[in-house]
């Protein structure tokens, strides 16, 4: 069988957009097309900016909201908990697929989207995820239908490959047309876009201060022909391997080496 004709048995998808978001929309067209059954648990509200968060000192609720489709008060990580060890019962789906997120989810900013956090959570049960997220420069004008067209054989070609063992990959589709659109590409983390967080302070009609948080991002930002975001500038599918470990093997190799020092003195 050739991976253009791979059916999936079972997949659960969520995302950090909320139940209702367009990009879960397309993810669940995307998902009928290339699995036998569909599981989707998503918050009920959006939870952009979650990260990989769950939460252990308020209880969850899930509401149905139609067969095997369920909305969570929680955090992207809690739906993916909430389906695999209780919604789903027996079924285990053999992928979680997160998104598809509503801008890119690039270098630093992976560390903070909970569309990765979801597929990261899934990773952690040891389900394959990837995480889906659809870049654009035009929030008003998202290029969804590039999305839907590359999503199935994108997601097709990796699963083949993640079966064997637990991963989690990060794909991000470029704002380019499919038909303008580059091969999938293996890429580096790099360093994104965002370079800082600021606090945006304003006024509220009953004259109290309130406090708004906003990535400060670059968008011209020098980036690595290797990285996500030297992928998609050059209008490619990006694709990156994540996991868990985040040890800085430089950094470790210079504290080993003073306080080694310092340990014999």
């Amino acid at each position: 069988m050739s991976v253009s004709d791979l059916k999936l048995p079972c997949v659960l998808l969520t995302n950090d957009d909320g139940i209702d978001a367009p990009g879960l929309a397309v993810l669940e067209a995307v998902a009928a097309e290339i699995a036998d059954e569909v599981w989707v648990v998503a918050p009920e509200h959006d939870q952009s900016g979650t990260s990989h968060s769950i939460s252990l000192h308020s209880p969850l609720r899930a509401s149905r909201r139609g067969e095997r489709r369920f909305a969570v008060k929680g955090t992207p990580g809690d739906c993916v908990v909430m389906a695999i060890r209780h919604l789903m019962g027996d079924a285990r789906p053999a992928l979680v697929l997160s998104g598809i997120n509503r801008g890119a989810n690039l270098g630093v900013e992976t560390m903070f989207s909970g569309t990765v956090g979801a597929a990261m959570t899934g990773l952690l049960l040891g389900v394959p995820s990837i995480a889906l997220s659809q870049a654009f420069r035009d929030r008003e004008n998202v290029r969804w239908d590039t999305a839907r067209a590359l999503a199935p054989d994108t997601i097709r070609r990796l699963a083949a490959i993640a079966h064997e063992t637990p991963v989690c990959l990060n794909v991000n589709f470029p704002d380019a047309d499919a038909s303008a659109t580059g091969p999938l590409t293996v890429s580096r983390q790099g360093a994104g876009l965002v370079k800082s967080i600021d606090v945006v302070t304003g006024v509220d009609p009953r004259g109290l201060d309130y406090h708004w948080l906003q990535f400060r991002r670059a968008p011209n930002a020098s980036s690595e022909p290797d990285t996500e975001t030297g992928v998609l500038r050059t209008n490619r599918i990006s694709v990156t391997p994540l996991q868990f470990e985040r040890t800085d093997e430089r950094t470790f190799a210079t504290l080993q080496a003073a306080l080694g020092s310092a340990g014999g003195r």
